[in-house]
């Protein structure tokens, strides 16, 4: 099977997972990334290695026209962590489907890996569903279903995410894909996620340690955020215990080198990695 290719980095496993299954690659569709959270580095160079036309503008009707001129519609687009609705390819390519990292009709949105950690599930699962013209709402492939620790953190939810995805592209969809479509299944009522905010990534001392943990590791690299007094700062690593103590939640008890300890509802957290927020975006932070 052909296929193009839409998406980064985040979930490039699904482009080697097709390859594994013996599809052939005819384009990739990627987008200008921020080289801090969104990344394509990879799938650029392996796109270039294999020496197919890369497009960084985002998917229009005409540019799915020149892939039917060019290969009839014995082809497959293929998306993965692609922001932009895709229309048009209906009529001119045997199959559309999106891999969102998430157990639909549950997590529908942009990047629902934040409040997976955040709430607490058990389970979590990747999802192969087909293009429709709402976002993640078309009806179900295949999933790839998998258990959430207690310490979940954002970095280990994402690797896992990350090795379904591949799993769903070598077997499921990459050599299973004419029958699945067949029997393909509608999602029914389900959840949007929206896209997290600063608020949501801020953290309160007025809470429980756990819960102030647990927020951190949601965020993990791409970072909360702590108010300490005037200061503000970008948080990627935190540790705490529960102690009882007299302090007010949010007061800052004690420091050493770049540590920070900071009272919370029932103990301590301190703030092992950490970054000032420059003093451009400190008024802006929260809002």
């Amino acid at each position: 099977m052909k296929f193009a290719f839409a998406g980064i980095d985040f979930l490039g496993g699904v482009f080697e997972g097709l390859l594994d299954a013996g599809w052939t690659p005819v384009k990739l569709f990627t987008r200008p990334c921020d080289g801090i959270y969104d990344h394509n580095e990879v799938i650029v160079a392996r796109a270039r290695a294999l020496r197919l036309p890369i497009q960084l503008s985002r998917i229009r009707e005409r540019d799915i026209e020149a892939l039917q001129a060019e290969h009839g519609r014995d082809w497959a687009l293929v998306v993965a962590g692609y922001p932009w609705l895709i229309k048009g390819w209906k009529g001119r390519a045997a199959y559309g489907l999106n891999i969102h990292p998430s157990p639909l009709p549950t997590g529908r949105g942009p990047y629902p890996l934040f409040r997976a950690v955040l709430d607490r599930y058990e389970s979590w699962g990747v999802t192969a569903h087909v293009l429709a013209d709402g976002f993640d709402t078309g009806d179900i492939l295949a999933q790839d279903i998998f258990g959430l620790s207690s310490h979940e953190s954002h970095e280990t939810l994402l690797a896992k995410c990350q090795m379904a995805a591949r799993r769903l592209a070598a077997g499921p969809l990459g050599r299973e894909l004419p029958a699945r479509w067949r029997r393909s299944e509608p999602q029914g009522d389900g959840s949007y996620w929206p896209r997290a905010t600063d608020f949501d990534r801020t953290l309160d001392f007025r809470q429980d340690v756990a819960t102030v943990l647990r927020r951190v590791r949601a965020f993990g690299t791409v970072e909360t955020i702590a108010r300490l007094g005037d200061a503000r700062m970008f948080v990627a690593e935190a540790q705490g215990w529960p102690e009882r103590h007299a302090h007010t939640p949010g007061t800052v008890v004690h420091r050493h080198r770049r540590h920070v300890v900071v009272a919370a509802l029932d103990g301590y957290v301190q703030l092992t990695r950490w970054s000032p927020v420059p003093l451009a975006e400190a008024g802006q932070v929260g809002r």
